[in-house]
């Protein structure tokens, strides 16, 4: 029984219980992947909505400048503003000139004096955003206020949901393809009897029988963690035109230029797909060795 000859061999003698091997790797390591671009997406999706103006002040046309900057420093005293920015009427014409940049019609009516002047606030965190809403409800001259707290908790919710229910799919995932792996190379092993005991009465070590098995698990593991690579990629790069435009306008969701042609991975910026494929190796190789250690510890004595 030689290593990679006779590794290679009993694989093609059970081409069915291999293939239910690498299927079930495969299955878990795609969920696995599908769950941490979600996770991923999510987090990217979250700390920019964080990084952007969450809480906005219109005021009054008889709000005047000195007013605005008593107001700028309360908030600014209170230690829950990350930033904080003053939009003027003019800014906000331009603001709204360059989003309806290819609307003419609407932009023939709307002036400078007929737009609001704003306070745009980010807060240090969201927890914060309905305390800094009080403290300027009350305010003279103060015609609106709006938060983005009920979108940004929204996110938070079901990114921990995703994260949540995505650990124990993947867990449940997981014990399942042991099982399916430790019965595959336990089969092997049925399968070898004869030769097991061959190797025994000529005093082969028992880490020279076992060894076979245990890279067998590996290889099973490798390769449903490269199946699961590169269906992710196909799916991502499939998918890339939707997510580009469903995401257009956030920077930290990058994309990978090839050749002039841009491919967008939705979450992933190059560097960080790499690294998801080392860890569906490391998770494939996890399961493969321990899945098929815990197979020839069961069913060959030393």
């Amino acid at each position: 029984m030689t290593s990679s000859v006779s590794l290679w061999q009993r694989i093609r003698r059970t081409p069915y219980q291999t293939i239910a091997a690498v299927f079930m790797i495969f299955i878990t390591l795609f969920v696995m992947a599908v769950f941490l671009l979600i996770a991923t997406g999510s987090s990217a999706i979250l700390s920019y909505l964080e990084s952007k103006p969450q809480l906005t002040i219109f005021f009054k046309d008889e709000k005047n400048k000195t007013s605005i900057e008593q107001l700028t420093g309360k908030l600014q005293s209170s230690g829950k503003v990350a930033s904080i920015s003053y939009v003027s009427k003019d800014q906000a014409l331009a603001i709204y000139r360059e989003q309806n940049k290819n609307d003419p019609l609407l932009l023939e009516m709307v002036t400078a004096d007929i737009l609001p002047s704003s306070l745009e606030i980010s807060a240090i965190s969201p927890k914060y955003l309905i305390e800094l809403s009080e403290m300027v409800k009350d305010e003279p001259g103060i015609d609106e206020v709006v938060f983005q707290k009920d979108v940004v908790d929204t996110l938070i919710s079901w990114t921990s949901t995703v994260r949540k229910v995505g650990a124990v799919f993947i867990l449940f995932l997981a014990v399942a393809t042991f099982f399916i792996l430790f019965t595959t190379i336990g089969m092997k092993i049925a399968f070898h009897k004869e030769e097991i005991e061959i190797l025994k009465l000529v005093g082969a070590t028992s880490w020279y029988i076992k060894k076979p098995f245990i890279y067998e698990g590996l290889v099973y593991g490798i390769a449903g963690a490269i199946l699961a690579w590169v269906t992710i990629f196909c799916v991502l790069l499939y998918i890339s035109p939707f997510m580009t435009s469903f995401l257009k306008g956030i920077p930290s969701l990058t994309f990978l230029q090839i050749e002039g042609i841009i491919i967008n991975f939705w979450p992933f910026a190059p560097f960080l797909f790499v690294v998801l494929l080392m860890i569906l190796m490391l998770a494939g190789l996890i399961i493969g060795l321990t899945g098929s250690f815990f197979a020839v510890s069961r069913y060959m004595k030393s």
